[in-house]
């Protein structure tokens, strides 16, 4: 008879010969095992390449303008979906509230989740019309769903027995988040929302696909006319606003890093 740990051995290799099957099944099935089109695939991309080179810097003056509306779209919203978020995060910690209201909240927060945001920016360029307004909505749209998501997972982490010892000397809901989940998490809360503007500005230089604003706008004309080397431009544009922001994230958090011992409630 067939030992536990042989058992569990051989079931190890089953589920891996499984996998494998199901990968080599989906390459087939998605078309990437047809060397015919791998071959053309290789082909298109290298004159692709060939179009990209050497960039023409000459819309950058047009560029940079389209650029600076995508950093104030990301700015903008971000800004509105944390405001939106924090406090839904709280609702969905579970140190705070029930299970009837925690799950409500994830739910909702799910489902805006759900959408993505170029769909977003698509139903609020039909509400408010084209422009940053509705590219800077889609983007709260979709900072609230992730923000909050991750806001509660952080205060899920805060240690218990500092929660137990605010909790111990009768403070509220309300004061258990003020003196002890939210100054536990506050270096976690500045992080992601310094992430979420730094991935904002990466989803809005989209934005532009659907008339919502931003640099967008240009890539996509630049992509139906065949200007690959304006394309490359917009897109170096892009890589070089998203490495300062970088590069500012990181000194902003190490400026403002906070100290992580909470705040005793006031008598």
């Amino acid at each position: 008879m067939m030992g536990r740990g042989a058992l569990t051995a051989w079931l190890r290799r089953l589920g891996g010969l499984v996998l494998i099957a199901a990968l080599i099944a989906t390459l087939r099935s998605v078309g990437l095992l047809d060397p015919e089109r791998l071959v053309r695939g290789v082909r298109n991309l290298g004159i692709f390449a060939r179009g990209l080179f050497p960039p023409d810097p000459s819309t950058l003056p047009t560029l940079g303008g389209a650029m600076l509306e995508t950093i104030q779209i990301a700015f903008a919203g971000t800004a509105i979906g944390f405001v939106l978020a924090l406090p839904l995060a709280l609702l969905a910690c579970p140190v705070l509230f029930g299970p009837p209201v925690t799950a409500s909240v994830k739910l909702v927060l799910a489902l805006v989740r759900t959408v993505p945001a170029l769909f977003w920016a698509i139903v609020f360029v039909v509400a408010v019309g084209l422009g940053p307004a509705a590219g800077t909505l889609a983007v709260a749209l979709y900072s609230l769903g992730y923000l909050g998501k991750l806001l509660y997972e952080t205060f899920d982490g805060v240690d218990p027995e500092v929660v137990e010892a605010v909790r111990s000397v009768g403070c509220s809901r309300a004061q258990l988040a003020r003196y002890a989940i939210l100054p536990e998490t506050a270096n976690g809360i500045l992080a992601l929302l310094l992430f979420m503007f730094e991935y904002n500005v990466r989803a809005s230089s989209i934005m532009g696909f659907v008339g919502a604003g931003g640099i967008g706008f240009y890539l996509l004309g630049y992509i139906q006319l065949l200007r690959y080397d304006l394309l490359l431009s917009g897109l170096l544009l892009t890589l070089a606003v998203v490495i300062l922001i970088d590069w500012l994230s990181g000194l902003v958090r190490r400026m403002f890093l906070i100290p992580v011992t909470p705040a005793a409630p006031a008598e």
